[in-house]
């Protein structure tokens, strides 16, 4: 029976009942989700606090961010080849392209065009591959400047990647003076965070300058990818580092993490920096292992001033193409945990994402706009971020 004089009848009044507790029990399981409640219900995390050691403070200065300028052409190209799952070194892209079009390239044939002529007549190479390859005009390259001080104050200086493009790198590091950092031997080392093509293919660049210096790759480099650092000239010493944690200085490590990656990649070493008086600090190249997992390994691998992360630097990976997913905002919120005191973000991280970090409080350290970085968001080219107790 139902009352023409109310608005409400009995069957609408069981359904917005059930409406409201499902809302309401939705909300209290997101309330929930991220509130200290739910630590009681998970077992204690044990730590393994390794002590890595100390230093005064880091500084990095992004060289180039810019590893693509184009999504849609990067993604058209990818998608042509044959997808994300397709080996990097078919897709007939710089500075392996043969003339063969789209997925029908070979490590083999592409370096065979250029090879004789690195590293030191890098334009005469470039010249070649460009008239070769698929969209040349659309690589860039991810490498920024470490600045790594130590307790009696000397100043060690690291290079994470070496970027893409030979012709833009080259601008790059001239820009930044990395060229002669690199002629001089002020830079100890170059450390690979992957052997995506945005942040290895541009290692001639690298040789130009300094052929001997000393290089730090994960150990799960793929044949292709090792012949490469011979064939590109290098004559210094090569380290593979296996998974785990690999201290290079007190208060400097690298960690490698075993992830398959897209295109064909295996194996990513992020850093990780104690820095004196502040805590933790983590510099990564494209961080494909994931944010949360980056910072829940250095919870419980490593030991650290404070007991606090405070920095964090690098492509963080989460809309690496401006698209957006529901699920990402679980990691913009599960990023808040810890209480992260100074963040600087740029590359993979995607604009939309440092909007975010931005919109929600995270104190993001924007950058310039300069040099084809397209967001004050971003950290971007020529600009810096320091970790050092004032």
């Amino acid at each position: 029976m139902s009352d023409s004089n109310n608005p409400i009848n009995r069957r609408d009044f069981i359904k917005g009942a059930a409406l409201g507790v499902g809302l309401g029990a939705f909300g209290a399981m997101g309330v929930y989700s991220y509130s200290p409640w739910r630590k009681a219900h998970l077992a204690k995390v044990e730590r393994k606090l390794t002590d890595f050691g100390v230093c005064r403070g880091v500084k990095a200065t992004v060289i180039s961010e810019t590893s693509w300028f184009d999504n849609a052409m990067l993604m058209g190209d990818i998608k042509a080849a044959g997808g994300l799952l397709v080996d990097q070194y078919t897709y007939n892209w710089p500075p392996f392209g043969d003339g063969t079009g789209l997925g029908k390239g070979s490590y083999e044939s592409g370096i065979a065009q250029i090879k004789s002529l690195l590293p030191g007549r890098l334009e005469e190479a470039w010249e070649i591959t460009r008239q070769k390859s698929v969209h040349p005009e659309n690589s860039g390259g991810f490498a920024a400047l470490i600045e790594v001080e130590d307790m009696d104050g000397k100043v060690h200086k690291y290079l994470l990647d070496s970027g893409w493009s030979y012709q833009w790198m080259d601008e790059c590091f001239k820009r930044e003076g990395i060229d002669k950092m690199l002629a001089s031997g002020e830079i100890e080392a170059l450390i690979i965070s992957h052997e995506h093509f945005d942040h290895f293919w541009g290692l001639p660049v690298t040789l130009k300058y300094a052929p001997g210096i000393k290089i730090y790759i994960p150990d799960t480099f793929y044949p292709s990818g090792l012949q490469y650092i011979v064939d590109a000239g290098h004559k210094g010493e090569l380290i593979k580092v296996s998974k785990g944690l690999r201290p290079i200085m007190p208060g400097m490590a690298s960690y490698v993490f075993d992830i398959p990656i897209i295109c064909k990649v295996f194996g990513e070493q992020s850093l990780y920096f104690n820095v004196a008086d502040l805590g933790l600090v983590s510099i990564t190249g494209c961080c494909h292992q994931g944010i949360i997992l980056f910072a829940d390994t250095a919870y419980k691998e490593l030991k650290y001033e404070r007991d606090q992360f405070h920095g964090l630097y690098g492509g963080l990976h989460i809309s690496p193409f401006d698209d957006w997913d529901p699920k990402y905002d679980d990691l913009v919120i599960g990023l808040k945990k810890w209480n992260i005191e100074k963040v600087g973000c740029n590359h993979c991280t995607g604009l939309v994402t440092a909007k975010k970090f931005i919109d929600v409080g995270y104190p993001v350290i924007k950058g310039t706009a300069r040099f084809r970085t397209k967001d004050e968001a971003y950290l971007g080219n020529g600009d810096t971020i320091e970790f050092r107790k004032a």
